[in-house]
């Protein structure tokens, strides 16, 4: 272990000495870090604390609603900031970790821009986190390149890039080798202010900007702290107001009941919202996964044709042109199928089908997870959006009221659908405790999203003892007997992070079994990687 305290502020490093570690944790970015950690950590945790009390009224039975008080903000006629030229036009991003190969390649993709992601695609890993700042101030500066150590294969930037996204840890997550006054920092704090410390003059120079995607939001007061946090920040290093441009994902049922407020408060420096939908549909399940009247079917069957998921959709392009920011779809989970022509057309068939809905529908660009499907999105962009975006669709005809964002989806529960959430469960955590954010699994690129729908619906229907549709009692022996099925076949098997197969299997199973529903896996999930970080360095 190393510590590297800084003073005067009372920041202290834990974390273990990697690879150009010293070219970030300079002391005066420490003392930037701790400077914001200062100001905000404690109204962050009161935030995040707050949360706890909004799911004991939804397990009271309380839903969520559109604000009494901020109904003047609603029907006030106000836009936010206008979009510098490098986000005018989004039709297609790609997301993905912050591994140095994976940089290069999305950068070089064709995409439009690349959302390289600290969160959900990147297991929290000290050195996945310092060697992300270091590969993204590399991408900046245009000196980035990587060997593949087995193939010799060089890689480097092409000419023209995509425009960087950085998206940080959510409010919810904590950076435990990084500590002020004793107690652990933001690790969204700690990967936004890292970030722009070293980045955001050499960005502006290039006519450019240091530009972030925002996780997690379920509140506008929420919103109300990163906008104070920006302000802060751009005060500090001297950058002109607005330099920040940030897009919010709207992941969570609360947030989708507070977009107007949301780009309200984030008005000077915010150019959009995102439909976050597997996070959003993971949050919708944990909301009200303690209520018999909220069961979800299969996660297969709740698809974006859902009229929960087309009211979330459809009001976010509503609201987001109403106020002259951009309304950015989902993510195309598919990944090009090698040897089935059939599969692999029937997979770019769907990528289609779900480019072209959304494009009908208003929104101004969307993601995918894959290089070979930008083509895919982009044919279909450009033809439904020939100019750059599409604020100028108003959809007035759109009238979305908190029964429709809270309709119950329709859908049966199968034993396929028990059996894949364990096994998507078990072959996700495996990897990410292997240090793997971001894994194909079953032709699909997932990340944490994935585990998470995977687990709280199998704990959801556990609680509520859900009928399978041949009429099996879901309970915890019919759990625990397929999991010990896939289990043994995944023994058998080769896939990512096999070596992690037993401490995934004993998590998961705690996920679903525990009386308590466990707000993020990515909790207790992190504290195995703590254990094996120290285990090594021991």
């Amino acid at each position: 272990m190393i510590t590297k305290p800084v003073e005067a502020d009372g920041l202290v490093v834990t974390g273990h000495d990697v690879p150009r570690m010293a070219e970030i944790l300079t002391d005066e970015a420490l003392a930037f870090v701790a400077e914001v950690e200062h100001r905000f950590g404690s109204r962050r945790r009161k935030l995040v604390a707050a949360r706890t009390q909004v799911q004991a009224r939804f397990d009271g039975g309380d839903f969520p609603q559109f604000l009494p008080e901020t109904a003047e903000i609603r029907a006030a006629d106000w836009k936010v900031r206008p979009a510098p030229s490098a986000l005018l036009d989004r039709r297609v991003e790609i997301t993905g970790p912050v591994d140095r190969k994976m940089v290069i390649n999305a950068l070089n993709s064709g995409a439009n821009c690349f959302m390289a992601d600290f969160e959900d695609s990147s297991t929290p890993t000290w050195a996945n986190m310092i060697a992300g700042q270091v590969n993204l101030r590399d991408a900046v500066m245009g000196t980035i390149a990587y060997e593949n150590p087995e193939s010799g294969k060089q890689y480097k930037l092409a000419d023209k890039t995509a425009v960087l996204l950085v998206r940080p840890r959510g409010l919810h997550m904590e950076e435990k080798h990084v500590y002020l006054d004793g107690v652990p920092v933001s690790a969204g704090f700690f990967d936004f202010a890292l970030f722009l410390f070293h980045n955001a003059k050499a960005q502006l120079e290039k006519g450019v900007g240091p530009y972030f995607y925002l996780p997690k939001m379920e509140h506008y007061l929420e919103a109300r702290l990163w906008e104070e946090v920006i302000a802060f920040a751009e005060d500090r290093l001297a950058l002109p107001r607005g330099s920040v441009r940030v897009t919010v994902l709207i992941e969570t049922i609360t947030a989708a009941f507070q977009m107007d407020e949301i780009l309200y408060e984030l008005r000077d420096h915010i150019v959009g919202l995102n439909c976050g939908r597997w996070d959003y549909i993971f949050n919708v399940i944990k909301r009200f996964a303690r209520r018999a009247d909220f069961v979800l079917p299969d996660r297969a069957q709740v698809t974006m044709d859902q009229p929960f998921l087309k009211a979330y959709s459809e009001l976010l392009i509503k609201t987001c042109h109403r106020r002259g920011a951009h309304a950015m779809g989902g993510m195309a989970a598919q990944i090009p199928i090698k040897g089935d022509a059939a599969a692999n057309a029937a997979a770019t068939g769907k990528v289609r089908a779900d480019k072209e809905r959304e494009a009908a529908a208003g929104h101004d660009g969307t993601w995918v997870a894959h290089p070979g499907l930008i083509p895919t999105a982009r044919d279909v962009f450009d033809r439904v959006m020939p100019g750059p975006n599409q604020l100028e669709v108003s959809r007035e005809d759109v009238a979305v009221s908190a029964a429709d964002l809270l309709a119950v989806p329709e859908g049966e529960i199968t034993e396929a659908g028990l059996r894949a959430n364990i096994n998507v469960g078990l072959l996700y955590l495996a990897a990410w405790l292997d240090g793997m954010g971001c894994v194909p699994i079953h032709n699909l690129m997932e990340d944490a999203a994935t585990a998470e729908i995977s687990r709280t619906q199998v704990w959801q229907w556990r609680t509520h003892g859900a009928w399978l549709s041949d009429g099996r009692v879901i309970d915890a022996a019919l759990i625990e007997a397929i999991q010990a099925e896939e289990v043994v076949a995944l023994e058998g098997a080769r896939f990512t992070g096999k070596a992690k197969l037993t401490d995934a299997a004993a998590l998961f199973r705690c996920l679903v079994m525990d009386d308590v529903l466990e707000e993020f896996l990515t909790r207790p999930a992190y504290e195995l990687i703590l254990d094996y970080e120290q285990a090594e360095i021991c």
